[in-house]
């Protein structure tokens, strides 16, 4: 939000970015925006739930023209300070919240199909009341049908100012990298699967695991998993990482694991860490999904396997022998081809 969104709408010198959010690991400051940290709280806790009246409170105070809604937490809160001040509010869908309560295992398994369509039937109703719903995929407009008639397609690219020089590269592939979200359903036991088979023919290999875990149990079963095995890293797990954190591990690494499980919370997006590799120019060792196949195909960019049959001494010799971009991505991958719609979907929203 603020690397992005914020940043754009700052740089236009017209709007003044007020941003309501979980304390991030970054002091950044930027000219035109202003940071009010929430209180820290646990992802099951009753700060939680008291966080969308505590934002309320302070969004009267703030009175702003648009307000932009990046959870469905903050739906209720948002539009309802539409009863009180002249606030247009935009939904900023991140993700398909319905498929993700119902198909991944962040919930018992006989409640995923009341809290998903719970969830749904609010986003249905509120979505009635903002100008505009953001979405970063056109999968998420065919995947949810009552938001079309409002929806923008702004893909969460890469911005080019994050990208890092990439240092000099080993050729071995010896360096790996798993970034972002940390969760069985991005992939990261899939990666430590691989950083397993090739350690064993190459004792040189060595994985880093950068990013977030908010799930207890998935933390302590990614720390069972590395425990006693020096080449594999974790940096982060139970705390946030900063993006310029992340930008550095890309810069320093050989390839890229993207290894999500097939999964239909998954099936119609694109990872932004997709963006963010191809954006540096990273080799990507790719799980054989399709449509990011054919993403990355264009630029020569991945090298394709198959999670339940990893044959390490192939992949080792195609990791080495493969000659990667030999195109290069351009503009189509980077944040500056997406920030004018942005603008100009707050400008349509402001209220006249």
């Amino acid at each position: 939000m603020f690397e992005k969104m914020g940043q754009t709408l700052a740089d236009t010198g017209r709007y003044e970015v007020h941003i309501i959010g979980f304390p991030g690991t970054s002091q950044k400051t930027y000219p035109g925006i202003a940071l009010h940290p929430s209180r820290p709280f646990q992802r099951i806790s009753l700060e939680r739930i008291r966080m969308p009246f505590r934002i309320f409170r302070m969004l009267l105070t703030l009175s702003p023209d648009v307000i932009i809604a990046t959870t469905h937490e903050l739906l209720l809160a948002t539009v309802a300070v539409r009863l009180f001040r002249k606030a247009r509010v935009i939904y900023d869908v991140q993700e398909n919240y319905f498929r993700n309560i119902l198909y991944l295992p962040t919930f018992p398994l006989l409640l995923r199909p009341l809290l998903a369509l719970w969830v749904r039937a609010w986003e249905r109703l509120l979505t009635l009341f903002v100008s505009r719903v953001i979405v970063s995929e056109q999968g998420y407009v065919d995947e949810l049908r009552f938001i079309r008639r409002k929806a923008v397609v702004i893909q969460n690219k890469v911005k080019r100012s994050a990208i890092r020089p990439r240092v000099a590269q080993s050729r071995g592939g010896k360096r790996l990298l798993f970034s972002g979200t940390l969760a069985e359903s991005t992939g990261v036991f899939t990666a430590i699967h691989m950083a397993n088979e090739l350690h064993e023919h190459d004792p040189s290999v060595h994985l880093t695991i950068i990013g977030y875990c908010a799930h207890a149990n998935a933390l302590r079963q990614i720390q069972e998993a590395i425990q006693g095995r020096d080449y594999i890293t974790l940096i982060g797990g139970d705390k946030l990482v900063s993006h310029d954190a992340i930008m550095e591990a890309i810069a320093e690494a050989d390839f890229g694991l993207i290894a999500y499980p097939p999964n239909p919370s998954t099936r119609n997006t694109i990872p932004t860490k997709l963006f963010e590799y191809l954006g540096a120019r990273l080799p990507i060792l790719l799980i054989n999904h399709p449509p990011w196949m054919e993403f990355c195909a264009p630029y020569s960019a991945a090298l394709v396997f198959d999670p339940s049959h990893i044959d390490p001494a192939e992949m080792l010799h195609r990791m080495r022998n493969t000659e990667f971009y030999t195109r290069n991505p351009g503009e189509e991958v980077l944040w500056e081809s997406e920030a004018g719609r942005l603008v100009a979907t707050v400008d349509d929203a402001v209220p006249g």
